[in-house]
């Protein structure tokens, strides 16, 4: 039989979106950040079955049980692990392996070949850039101020105006099979090669590892189309990556901008913003952001400020929003993109909006302002009807008091008004929340959380939350400071086990749910049960910090505790003299912690 691999298993995972796939069997509505419906595993008349987006799991908080998409459709369709594969590979379009004989199914195959295709292809256009036939393409550069360290960075290069990279590739041994496959060389209708790229700036795009997965190819005369770009084929996606963030990841992500075009996103990083990627296309897809979510702590959307970036903004936030993102809005007070405006302005005042980057509420007011002309009395009621509706779904009380604060100052209408027309629009909608709100059963004590008190567990349960959620660094300081050892809680001896074996193999974390089966159901519930709840930490170093200096205390206080039983023991006085001069030395440190 043949062994699929984790690779196979992962991209499986990852084409069939856990809430499309569960919306087969439930009816979901979104709460927040995550859906509700009905469980589908239990009898219940209130919804506590939770499926969260962004995390990609679900977890009933009624009965327990939990897991990602191919947990679901195991239980659901009652399979085992390879049929459920086979289905949902089947539902996204993916080809199995057939024979344990090969080594790499004609697929997987053919993959590995592209990447190498591209790879060789990227390093050929690079090359090219520097020849004296590029003349058209050196000067392109020069125009767009580009340094010799950014086009290396980007290994942006130039394709000739004739088909050369036909030759190129059959001349390293790939067959037409497989450069068709990459979509860098067509076929006509008369049987002839033509590079699909010629006399462009050539841009290669990559994945989150850096392997080169696709071109943009950017025209260098008035000719059109201006851009042309790689379409979807055997190893590329779209929707699912990101330009630039393989580069990008490397610095500081505490926030992250998202620009429209490779040339911003270029330009941008050249001048020292690091923390920059472009979608592929105006339409931002969740998958693109929940890649943006896990890299970054908040994120900045910079489109165009013509009518199509405003309304691809609008689009983007709403995606951002619903996957529960912290999200900004940069606007530009001149220039028609960020490359025109960091290149005429320079990069001090392109951070400075940066900072003022503001939020979704006061995106949207501003747009609904453009609708109204608040001289008329009658557009001024729809204006704060609209702007009401908006206000309803700030979860911050202090955020909705500042936010009503700048409306009533911007707009010349009272506060009063404006917490009113709130208010009634809350009344209206009470009934119908009250039934949305999930009720929470009381959670079923096992036998053997009997001798564990309550407040050992929850901690076991944040450090996995943090160590799933968090940055390498926090990491590694937690497994530094927190053995398997000082575990008690029985299956988060068995998460923890789990985890770190994936943090000293250099696996993804993320991925813990993959290498669970059916036989570890109990494991799943619990381990999907602390992904889906909310710990609320504002300060996660505090947050570690404070975890650890308490298995200190305990370790010191156990330590103690262990002196004092031996001291009541028949001692030899140089061993009674040790013990007692490590038990003052104890005491003091117990006394500091205080």
């Amino acid at each position: 039989m043949v062994r699929y691999s984790d690779e196979l298993i992962d991209e499986i995972r990852s084409s069939n979106d856990i809430v499309d796939v569960i919306s087969q069997y439930v009816t979901l509505k979104r709460s927040g950040r995550n859906f509700f419906g009905l469980c589908p595993f239990h009898k219940e008349k209130s919804p506590s079955f939770s499926v969260s987006p962004d995390k990609q799991i679900f977890h009933c908080f009624g009965c327990g049980v939990g897991g990602n998409v191919i947990h679901f459709i195991s239980k659901i369709e009652n399979l085992d692990f390879r049929e459920t594969l086979e289905f949902l590979a089947e539902r996204s379009g993916i080809e199995l392996p057939t024979s344990e004989n090969e080594q790499f199914n004609k697929r997987q195959f053919l993959k590995d070949k592209v990447l190498k295709i591209n790879e060789a292809t990227a390093q050929f256009y690079h090359e090219n850039l520097y020849k004296p036939s590029a003349k058209p393409a050196q000067d392109y550069v020069k125009l767009r101020k580009l340094n010799n360290t950014t086009l290396k960075s980007f290994l942006i290069g130039y394709s000739g105006k004739y088909n050369e990279l036909y030759k190129f590739l059959k001349q390293q041994g790939f067959s037409d099979e497989e450069i068709l496959a990459s979509s860098l060389v067509n076929k006509n209708d008369r049987g002839q090669f033509i590079d699909r790229f010629r006399n462009r700036l050539m841009i290669p795009i990559m994945d989150i590892r850096g392997k080169v997965i696709a071109f943009g190819g950017r025209v260098l005369d008035k000719s059109l189309p201006k851009y042309i770009n790689s379409p979807e084929n055997i190893v590329y996606s779209k929707g699912r990556n990101l330009f630039g963030l393989n580069v990008a990841k490397k610095g500081n992500l505490d926030k992250i901008v998202i620009v429209e075009g490779y040339m911003d996103a270029i330009s941008l990083y050249q001048r020292g913003i690091t923390n920059v990627v472009a979608s592929l296309g105006t339409a931002l897809t969740e998958a693109q952001g929940r890649l943006l979510r896990k890299y970054a702590g908040q994120v900045i959307i910079s489109y165009d400020s013509d009518a199509a970036g405003q309304a691809a903004t609008m689009r983007g936030l709403e995606i951002l929003k619903n996957l529960g993102c912290d999200v900004r809005i940069l606007q530009m007070d001149d220039g028609k993109d960020p490359d025109e405006y960091v290149i005429k302005y320079g990069s001090g005042r392109f951070n400075l909006l940066i900072e003022k980057a503001i939020s979704l509420v006061e995106f949207k007011i501003k747009v609904i302002k453009n609708k109204y002309n608040l001289e008329n009395t009658n557009d001024k009621i729809k204006f704060l009807q609209e702007i009401a509706k908006i206000l309803l779904n700030v979860e911050s009380q202090i955020e909705l008091e500042i936010q009503i604060d700048n409306i009533s100052r911007d707009y010349g209408i009272s506060k009063e008004a404006i917490y009113a027309e709130v208010n009634k629009i809350k009344y209206v909608n009470k009934k119908e929340e009250e039934e949305k709100e999930k009720k929470v059963k009381p959670r079923i004590v096992r036998k053997e959380e009997k001798n564990i008190d309550e407040a050992t567990i929850r901690r076991e349960n944040v450090i996995i939350y943090l160590l799933i959620n968090g940055d390498n660094k926090n990491r590694e300081i937690i497994k530094n400071n927190i053995s398997k050892e000082d575990f008690k809680y029985p299956l988060n001896i068995k998460i923890i086990n789990k985890i770190y074996d994936f943090i000293e193999e250099g696996k993804d974390i993320n991925n813990v749910l993959d290498s669970m089966s059916d036989e570890d159901q109990d494991i799943i519930n619990h381990l999907t049960k602390i992904m889906a709840d909310d710990y609320e930490i504002t300060d996660i170093d505090k947050c570690i910090e404070d975890i650890i200096n308490s298995y200190n205390k305990e370790r010191i206080i156990k330590r103690k505790n262990e002196i004092l039983l031996n001291l009541d023991q028949d001692l030899d006085e140089t061993t009674r003299k040790d013990l007692e001069k490590e038990l003052s030395t104890i005491i003091l440190k117990i006394s500091k912690m205080k």
